[in-house]
């Protein structure tokens, strides 16, 4: 085998190790933003593939400086987030997982993975998260699995700047990152960092 091909069977099997990484049984997170901390309890049995994915995101930095994007308070709805000002990362996460059954519905203060909806059913999950904050149980029916709970500083995600609705551009965010977020909506709250405070296997 030449070193082009070890090269390359080596990065094969380096991403595969990272996508097929299982999470803890539980474990907790501190989202760090700007209205101030979040605490998720996440439980495994409540969504593994959403769970899964998740921790592997977090180990690989992919929620720093995220912006929340989708904030829809009027009614109260969602604050949706989870493109990373790192195009390479998006590039790198943009692989779906299969879906979960539903568990839990998905009432105030539950985290549910984004997805495209095909046939009335959810689909295609990646990268994107939204955090519920009202009963927003209908979404059950299409498929939506929550993986985890806020516990504490749900108060502060009500805080999310929500002004801007549904106008800035996915696929602008894609392309240009948090420059194109930062010059046409500077209100917009973030989530600089997450840091994993507990694990039980």
């Amino acid at each position: 085998m030449n070193k082009f091909n070890t090269t390359l069977l080596f990065v094969l099997l380096s991403i595969g190790i990272v996508f097929s990484q299982q999470s803890p049984q539980t474990y907790n997170v501190v989202f760090s933003t700007t209205k101030g901390d979040v605490e998720i309890f996440v439980n495994r049995s409540y969504s593994p593939y959403g769970s899964d994915r998740f921790y592997a995101l977090i180990q690989d930095g992919f929620y720093i400086d995220n912006a929340f994007f989708r904030v829809i308070q009027t009614p109260l709805f969602v604050a949706q987030f989870g493109i990373s000002p790192d195009s390479s990362l998006n590039e790198k996460w943009n692989v779906t997982i299969p879906n979960d059954p539903v568990v839990i519905s998905n009432t105030a203060g539950t985290i549910t993975f984004a997805a495209e909806e095909q046939d009335n059913q959810s689909c295609c999950r990646t990268t994107q998260l939204f955090i519920n904050y009202a009963d927003n149980s209908f979404l059950d029916s299409a498929g939506f699995s929550p993986f985890g709970k806020v516990i504490s500083g749900f108060n502060n995600t009500l805080n999310f700047y929500g002004g801007y609705g549904e106008e800035p551009i996915q696929s602008l965010i894609y392309s240009e990152g948090n420059s194109y977020l930062q010059e046409n909506f500077p209100l917009l709250s973030y989530l600089n960092s997450v840091k994993i405070i507990s694990e039980k296997w």
